[in-house]
């Protein structure tokens, strides 16, 4: 079984009023791309660098994190990915200013492994897959990873 595409949104952690501040010291510099996967489905925001890493992938998997980056956020609806693309990787100037929301289908019965976290309320819901699980993660996903949208300039507008 798979999750019914939805949308996924890869980019930087995002911080401030989405999140409860005791969250901050884990996720500060964390570019988790947050994987919106509410069953049935995956959100994920990220930027340029990432992106440009899934299409080299041809559209099948997320990038390793790097070192300082302990766990991959998938999210678990287009509307927080579309709030952490637009308000937090279009200020990421290292990663061109972008935030992209993507969508991919997930097996459920993997993903079920996988506790729902809330962070900071009901409607800002992740899961944390440990970095060193995202290869197996990868694995998981059925068929190709879709941008939903792309978000730029400020104040952030919809480009696609």
């Amino acid at each position: 079984m798979f999750a019914k595409r939805s949308g996924i949104l890869a980019g930087w952690a995002p911080v401030g009023s989405l999140f409860d501040p005791s969250l901050l010291d884990l996720l500060r510099g964390a570019t988790a791309i947050m994987t919106g996967c509410r069953p049935p489905g995956s959100f994920d925001q990220f930027g340029q660098r990432e992106l440009d890493l899934i299409e080299a992938s041809d559209w099948a998997s997320f990038p390793p994190r790097l070192d300082w980056q302990p766990i991959f956020y998938p999210v678990l609806t287009e509307e927080y990915a579309v709030a952490i693309a637009r308000e937090w990787n279009t200020k990421d100037k290292d990663n061109g200013n972008v935030g992209y929301v993507t969508d991919f289908d997930v097996d459920t019965d993997y993903l079920a492994a996988y506790e729902v976290r809330e962070v900071g309320g009901r409607d800002l819901q992740e899961y944390w897959v440990p970095a060193e699980q995202l290869d197996e993660f990868n694995s998981h996903i059925v068929g190709r990873i879709e941008v939903l949208s792309e978000w730029r300039g400020s104040p952030p507008v919809r480009v696609r």
